[in-house]
């Protein structure tokens, strides 16, 4: 019975070399990546929404997955009460699946604050949003998910590396609006948006790296959108650290950095007596 079902397939394959099948000739041609105009021109107005605002606030919630020990994925969250005045001022005040952290931009300074440790860094900054979070990475290892959005100008950020953009469709179930879906590779970045089809603003971005093996997946929801609206003049100020140990602005593989150790407690010091 083997043999003679080997020799029937061989039959069928020898078959199919003389034989020329309609379905080979209405075949679907294969995807051919490149910028379509309907995404680019959807990705350039949220940029202008966004980069005409002179003030913005938002939620930003951020799930990110991580290695475990036993092989599939460990997801983990923070969630971004974010604060923008154009074009030198940012609060960025954010809860996770750990401690606290707070992030001032005034101008002129930028404020690193950990209110359950209580450590406060401070540094000198250049005077505008773009340059400040250039700076906050470079030195002190602080990046935000949600940069591209807070950049003077989104569409610019991306565009450089800008290799594959193309239209889904549009979803009635993000954000609780309409909402166009495209989706677009940067740089090394594969990345799928949902942008309100009315007010075209970014409801939810999702991530791949695509030369991380394991492919790793990052999810940004944005909500609560107001934009132009008033904020308070202390808005970009920290509170409550007067008291806080001051430590350099530094990342935080850089053990030897000058002041990176907290000074030690006193109440600690009382009992190692």
């Amino acid at each position: 019975m083997l043999l003679a079902a080997s020799g029937n397939a061989q039959q069928a394959q020898h078959a199919t070399k003389h034989v020329a099948t309609p379905a080979a000739k209405s075949a679907v041609p294969s995807f051919q990546p490149g910028l379509e105009q309907r995404a680019i021109d959807i990705l350039k107005a949220a940029s202008a929404r966004l980069a005409a605002a002179k003030t913005m606030s938002f939620t930003a919630i951020v799930s990110y997955e991580s290695p475990s020990r036993l092989g599939p994925p460990l997801v983990y969250s923070t969630r971004s009460e974010v604060i923008v005045q154009r074009p030198d001022k940012l609060r960025v005040i954010t809860t996770a699946d750990g401690p606290r952290s707070e992030f001032y931009y005034d101008g002129k300074t930028m404020t690193a604050f950990s209110p359950a440790e209580n450590l406060v860094a401070v540094a000198d900054a250049p005077p505008t949003i773009d340059a400040a979070l250039q700076v906050a990475f470079d030195t002190g290892a602080i990046y935000f998910p949600f940069t591209d959005v807070i950049v003077a100008d989104p569409y610019q950020d991306i565009a450089d590396r800008l290799k594959v953009a193309f239209y889904i469709g549009q979803s009635n179930v993000v954000g609780d609006t309409t909402t166009d879906m495209v989706a677009y590779v940067t740089g090394d970045v594969f990345v799928q948006a949902w942008i309100g089809a009315e007010d075209k603003l970014p409801r939810r971005i999702y991530a791949i790296y695509l030369n991380d093996p394991a492919r790793l997946r990052h999810v940004l929801t944005l909500s609560d959108w107001k934009l132009d609206s008033a904020i308070p003049v202390d808005a970009f100020v920290p509170a409550n650290v007067a008291g806080a140990a001051r430590i350099a602005f530094a990342r935080p593989d850089a053990t030897d950095a000058p002041g990176m150790m907290p000074p030690p407690k006193k109440a600690n010091s009382t009992k190692s007596q």
